[in-house]
């Protein structure tokens, strides 16, 4: 069913349509002609509100759960309220101070980031979510540990002390003797450069062949840089803060729906690729239950919005995910004041 634009509704049935939206995202109950009667100014019957709640569902916008139960939106209502209908309210002095407090604590940048991640979902009552190029590592140390005969660990320690391990595949005829010169050289000649200037210099010297190396440890030390390289490349950091938000006073009624939200969140690569999706554009991208395939079953909804610096380059993508019944008008204008905040943070 394809559904009308907004200004083919009649003005009752768009003032219908607003209040069972809004009450709907007020209490997440399905809304009822009575209800309407009493809340609003419409001047209309039950009788009335009923037949014009009758018309918006013929039209794919309303949907009533159960035969005795009031009016509650559709995806497609939904979408049609957040692009035609919605009046965003911009976040209070309270809530911008809360989101750049925790911006502004100092420290490395990733734990301001998680920070700043964790003020969004507190205040939004979602889970807040921001994806972020991965951090350029500053060499320290490298290691090789034998596995078999074909497989060994590469070690890579960070300045910063963090250690990561990686499997690389092992030519022929490598033995513990040609894994620690490798070792050896690459600490000695790498310490103190990120893995891209660690690759300009080990390509310059192994083909200037200063390299004091045999070509077994010459090879190790390429495969070495490849496989960091590669994987750093291709993995931007996925920030997810405040699951446990999504366990609302409501969720006791829709386990299920909430069960599989949390599974779907442990797919980090997925939900990656979805904020990614997002980059494009300057306003906030809002993905509503099935409209992506990734929360088909949970029937959630995403807020995603780029991360610009100074000079128009994107980045990160930051975002929140809960419920369909979210508020959009609140929570869309929250998002957008986060991903300024991050700006002026990642710049």
């Amino acid at each position: 069913m394809i559904t009308p634009p907004i200004h083919e509704l009649t003005d009752r049935a768009r003032d219908v349509f607003r209040i069972v939206v809004e009450s709907y995202l007020d209490s997440g109950a399905p809304v009822g002609s009575r209800t309407i009667s009493r809340i609003s100014a419409l001047n209309l019957s039950p009788a009335s509100i009923r037949n014009v709640m009758q018309d918006l569902e013929e039209l794919g916008l309303l949907a009533a759960p159960h035969t005795s139960a009031g009016r509650m939106p559709t995806e497609s209502g939904l979408r049609l309220f957040v692009d035609g209908m919605m009046q965003a309210s911009e976040p209070s002095a309270e809530e911008r101070a809360a989101i750049e407090s925790r911006a502004g604590l100092g420290g490395p940048v990733e734990d301001a980031i998680a920070g700043t991640t964790a003020a969004l979902s507190g205040l939004s009552a979602c889970a807040g979510l921001v994806l972020v190029p991965k951090a350029e590592t500053v060499l320290r140390q490298f290691g090789f540990v034998p596995l078999s005969q074909d497989r060994a660990l590469a070690v890579l320690v960070g300045e910063d002390g963090s250690v990561e391990n990686r499997v690389v595949e092992l030519p022929g005829g490598v033995d513990p003797m040609s894994l620690q010169r490798a070792a050896n050289y690459m600490s000695a000649t790498l310490a103190g450069l990120t893995l891209a200037e660690a690759r300009v210099r080990i390509e310059r010297e192994l083909r200037t062949q200063q390299a004091a190396l045999d070509a077994a440890a010459a090879d190790l030390v390429e495969r070495g840089l490849a496989v960091w390289s590669e994987d750093s490349g291709r993995r931007p950091v996925l920030i997810v803060r405040g699951q446990a938000r999504l366990l609302d006073t409501g969720a006791a009624e829709d386990l299920d729906r909430v069960r599989q939200l949390l599974d779907e969140l442990e797919g980090k690569e997925e939900i990656a690729r979805l904020l990614d999706s997002a980059r494009e554009g300057e306003a906030a991208r809002i993905f509503i239950g099935s409209e992506n395939k990734l929360f088909a079953l949970s029937g959630s909804s995403v807020i995603a919005k780029p991360v610009r610096a100074l000079d128009g380059r994107v980045v990160g993508v930051v975002g929140v995910i809960g419920p369909t019944r979210l508020n959009y008008a609140r929570v869309v204008p929250m998002v957008d004041f986060t991903a300024a905040t991050l700006a002026r943070l990642l710049a």
